[in-house]
């Protein structure tokens, strides 16, 4: 098990990884970009199917819609088994808020990638700019089979044949026995899953010491607020890492807003600036980390389909906390109070509240269906 950033390193793995494959691969993301960097993941998922390798990918259907039908169609003679999770206007049960997000690389039932990266040169080096700030956790072990089962429960969703695909999650004879413990969570409010939010409840809960959280889009509801709160006040020193530099500006003037509600719970901020920040981490006391796609806001808990690892083991704990506390040295500005109240004058201010409200409109009608389908089945059943 290792922890692996975003970039070269990431991909550099993941393409040796599919060269290696000789059973089946799964590949699903949210956002698969038909670029240089996808054609290249392309070229080697092409090569694993014609020589007789199971290759599955299943791109996100709003996100992912850009893929041209001949890069499709490419892939689809060479062999791999393509389909869109819930293609625009074409699904049963499309409802928009819900999106396949999580990242996820399965291969033979052995290897494993589970982070916040897309296939997108956005997330690469060597294309005149940083790859974007993201991570990803390479696992081997018993954890690879339940991820397996993720990937064919989405795969085969409204269909029959999972049954006959099962035979993926059985283990190979000579599984990698897993020596710490791993946890695989997953967010779906339809499914009535939100494993995620409460692994982040319960470090608020348990943590001690220090909490690091680096977070892009970080705009917490309020439970969450509260009990990052209540672990302030006993003395947990909390950082976070969020994004100076920001994809979705409306999101990150949004954020902005609630720093004074940050700073009054003496809360540290600091904002990295040397690229795009795009990660979703979390680590306390330096034996507890996660890592996914699981933003901390709404859309992630009430409405699209999220994948996180939570790892109890000090060495992975420290390692991510060691390249947090780097990034933090060499690439992030700590914006205090000060600072805050100099750099944005009153309409400045103002503009960032405005900037809040659209963005709740906007969570509650992403979130809306999902949450009253919750409550009208937890009614139906009394």
């Amino acid at each position: 098990m290792k922890l692996i950033r975003g970039g070269k390193e990431y991909f550099t793995l993941l393409l040796s990884l599919i060269e290696q494959a000789e059973r089946f691969i799964h590949l699903q993301v949210y956002i698969y970009d038909e670029d240089d960097t996808g054609r290249a993941v392309a070229e080697a998922l092409m090569a694993a199917a014609k020589r007789g390798v199971a290759v599955y990918l299943l791109p996100d259907g709003y996100a992912s819609q850009n893929m041209s039908k001949p890069f499709i169609k490419t892939m689809e003679e060479a062999g791999i088994r393509f389909r869109y999770f819930q293609p625009i206007l074409k699904s049963d049960f499309f409802y928009f808020g819900r999106r396949l997000h999580h990242k996820l690389l399965v291969i033979d039932g052995r290897h494993s990638l589970v982070g916040g990266i897309n296939i997108s040169n956005k997330y690469n080096d060597g294309f005149g700019h940083p790859a974007w700030l993201d991570w990803a956790l390479y696992s081997e072990g018993d954890i690879v089979p339940e991820l397996v089962r993720v990937s064919l429960e989405l795969w085969t969703r409204f269909r029959k044949d999972r049954r006959s695909l099962l035979w993926q999650a059985d283990a190979p004879e000579k599984r990698i026995k897993q020596v710490c413990p791993i946890r695989l969570r997953r967010n779906d409010w339809v499914q009535k899953r939100s494993q995620i939010t409460t692994s982040y409840l319960e470090m608020f809960k348990d943590a001690r010491s220090h909490i690091y959280i680096m977070s892009s889009y970080f705009l917490p509801g309020m439970l969450l607020r509260k009990k990052m709160a209540r672990a302030a006040r006993r003395g947990v020193k909390i950082r976070l890492v969020l994004a100076g530099i920001s994809d979705v500006k409306l999101a990150k003037h949004a954020e902005r807003y609630i720093y004074r509600w940050i700073f009054k719970n003496n809360i540290e901020v600091y904002e990295y600036n040397h690229s795009v920040l795009h990660a979703k981490i979390a680590t306390y006391d330096g034996k507890w980390c996660t890592i996914g796609s699981y933003n901390v806001n709404n859309i992630s808990a009430f409405a699209s389909i999220e994948l996180n690892l939570d790892v109890h083991q000090e060495a992975i704990a420290r390692s991510m906390q060691g390249e947090i506390e780097c990034i933090i040295r060499e690439d992030c500005e700590r914006i205090t109070e000060e600072d805050f109240r100099t750099r944005y004058n009153f309409f400045k201010r103002l503009f960032q509240h405005g900037c809040y409200q659209v963005v709740r409109v906007l969570f509650f009608l992403f979130t809306f269906y999902f949450k009253q389908r919750s409550f009208k089945s937890a009614n139906a059943s009394k």
